[in-house]
C-alpha cells in the first residue's frame, strides 16, 4: 500500500512506516528538525563529558588512597626496624655487609612471636618502678623486680629518659639476644616500647650477679671452691658459644662480675649486652672512636686504642677468673708502696711461687691445689698484653677441662692502676666506665 507523500509530510512527530522490511532489513531515513537534532546532540554530550570526569575524579582518588597507604606501610616498616648504622665511631652497631647477618637480624625483628609488654601490665608488676622493688642501677637505666599476675616473677630492665646512649643499647641488647640459646646466657621475656618508656623484660634470677658472693665478706663463703669452678666453666661456655657457636660471632665487651648472674641453683647466666657487637664470619678485629666499658675488665688494646676482638673478651675473661680466685677486686690497691692492681700482684706472686698464697681465705682447705693452681695459670695467659698471646675461648674450656701441660704466661699489661687521688674509684668498687658517656656501675641484681 502506498501513502501519499503530502500525507507524510503533514505527519510532524508521528511518521510511521507502513512498508514490510525484508528479512536482509532496508534503510530508513527520517527527516528531523534541526534544532531538536541540536538539543538532543547537546544534551548527550554533556552526559557523557560528566561520566568521564567522575571515572576520572574516581581514578585520582583511587591513585591518592594507594599511593598514601603504600607510604604508610613504608613508614611504618622503617619505624619499626632497629636502627643500624655503619659508624664504628658513634657507639652503634656496625654495618653488616654479609647477607646471612642481615638476614638472621631481619629475622629477629620480624619474629612475631617475641613478646611486647603493655606499659600497664609493667608498672603493675613493679608497683610503678618502686624502689624497693630495685635490684640494681647502671648508666643506662635501672633494673626492677617484677611479679606478674599469673606469679611469675621477673626482672625489668628501664632505660634511662636522659641517656644519651640508651635508645642505642636498647635496641642492641634486643636485637643480639632475641634469639640466643643457651644455658648460660640470660633469657630474655620480651619488650615494652611506649612513649618513652624503653623495657626489656628478662627471666628473674634470685641470687643476683656475682659479685654480691664474691666481694662479700659474709655470702663468699657460700661459694666453695666445686661451686666457684662450676661457675667459671660456665661463664667460658657462655663466652664461647658467644664467640663461636651462635650463628653471629659476638662480642660482649662488658664482661665483668655484675653482668654475671646467678640462678636458684647458682648456675651461671651472662647478662646485659647492650655493648655487645656483632662480627662478619671473617671478621676478626674493628676500631672504635668511643670506648665504652669497665674499668679493670677492658684489654689494653681497646682501652688505648679502640682496638676490639674475641680477644678483648677473652682478657676480661681472665681478670674475672682471678677475681673469683682471690675474691679481689682488680681495682684495689696490694701493696704499701707504688699502687698496683690484682694482675700485678698475682703475676708477682706467681714469679716468686707464691701464687697459692694469693687464694680466698674463705675457701679454707677444700680446694684441690692443682686445679686451682692451674686455674691461676690460665688466668695470667688470658691477660697478656698482646692479643696474638691470649688463648682463644675454645682453648680456655679446653684447658679447663683437661689436665694437659699449660704454657708458662707472658708479662701481663699494668694499665688499671690506682693512684692515691682516685679513691672515689675504689670506693665505687671499680665499676666506672673509662669514658665519660657511659657508666656502667651496677649494684647486685
Amino acid at each position: 500500500m502506498r501513502v501519499r507523500e503530502d500525507w507524510m509530510l503533514d505527519m510532524a512527530w508521528d511518521l510511521v512506516d507502513v512498508r514490510t522490511f525484508s528479512d536482509e532489513g532496508q534503510d530508513l531515513y527520517i527527516r528531523v528538525d534541526a534544532v531538536v537534532l541540536a538539543q538532543y546532540d547537546k544534551k548527550n554530550g554533556l552526559t557523557r563529558k560528566t561520566r568521564m570526569l567522575a571515572i576520572l575524579g574516581i581514578s585520582v582518588v583511587v591513585m591518592v588512597l594507594a599511593v598514601s597507604i603504600v607510604y604508610w606501610l613504608v613508614m611504618r616498616n622503617k619505624m619499626g626496624k632497629w636502627k643500624i648504622t655503619d659508624s664504628y665511631g658513634a657507639c652503634s652497631l656496625p654495618n653488616l655487609e654479609d647477607s646471612s647477618s642481615r638476614s638472621y637480624l631481619d629475622g629477629i625483628r620480624r619474629d612475631s612471636n617475641f613478646p611486647v609488654f603493655d606499659l600497664k601490665t609493667i608498672i603493675a608488676a613493679t608497683d610503678n618502678f618502686s624502689v624497693a622493688n630495685r635490684l640494681g642501677k647502671g648508666g643506662f637505666g635501672s633494673v626492677y623486680k617484677g611479679l606478674l599476675q599469673n606469679g611469675m616473677e621477673i626482672a625489668v630492665k628501664r632505660l634511662s629518659k636522659y641517656s644519651k646512649q640508651g635508645i642505642e643499647q636498647f635496641e642492641n641488647e634486643v636485637v643480639l639476644i632475641a634469639k640466643l640459646q643457651h644455658k648460660n646466657l640470660v633469657r630474655i621475656l620480651g619488650y615494652c616500647v611506649q612513649g618513652e618508656e624503653k623495657i626489656l623484660v628478662y627471666e628473674y634470677l634470685p641470687n643476683k650477679s656475682l659479685d654480691s658472693f664474691i666481694f662479700d665478706e659474709a655470702k663468699r663463703s657460700w661459694l666453695d671452691w666445686g661451686k666457684k669452678f662450676e661457675i667459671i666453666c660456665g661463664i667460658a661456655r657462655g663466652i664461647l658459644y658467644l664467640h663461636q657457636d651462635s650463628r653471629l660471632r659476638i662480642i660482649h665487651r662488658d664482661l665483668k662480675a655484675s653482668n654475671v648472674l646467678l640462678d636458684t641453683a647458682l648456675n651461671t647466666k651472662i647478662s646485659d649486652f647492650g655493648m655487645a657487637r656483632i662480627f662478619r664470619g671473617d671478621q676478626i678485629e674493628a676500631n672504635t672512636n668511643c670506648i665504652v666499658g669497665t674499668s679493670g675488665y677492658m684489654s689494653p688494646e681497646y682501652a688505648m686504642q679502640g682496638l676490639f676482638s674475641i680477644k678483648s673478651d677473652v682478657f676480661s675473661f681472665g681478670v674475672l677468673l682471678l677475681e673469683i680466685i682471690t675474691g679481689k677486686r682488680n681495682t684495689n690497691n696490694y701493696h704499701n708502696g707504688p699502687p698496683s692492681n690484682l694482675i700485678e700482684h698475682i703475676w708477682d706472686q706467681w714469679i716468686e711461687g707464691k701464687a697459692m698464697e694469693i687464694i680466698d681465705p674463705s675457701l679454707g682447705e677444700t680446694y684441690l691445689a692443682n686445679e686451682v693452681s692451674r686455674c691461676i695459670q690460665i688466668g695470667l695467659l688470658c691477660v697478656q698484653e698482646h692479643a696474638t698471646d691470649r688463648p682463644t675461648m675454645s682453648v680456655v674450656v679446653f684447658m679447663l677441662s683437661n689436665v694437659t701441660p699449660l704454657p708458662s704466661p707472658k708479662r701481663p699489661a699494668f694499665i688499671f692502676k690506682s693512684t692515691s687521688n682516685t679513691k672515689d674509684q675504689t670506693t665505687n668498687e671499680g665499676a666506672n666506665s673509662i669514658n665519660e658517656i657511659t657508666v656502667t656501675k651496677m649494684d647486685g641484681r
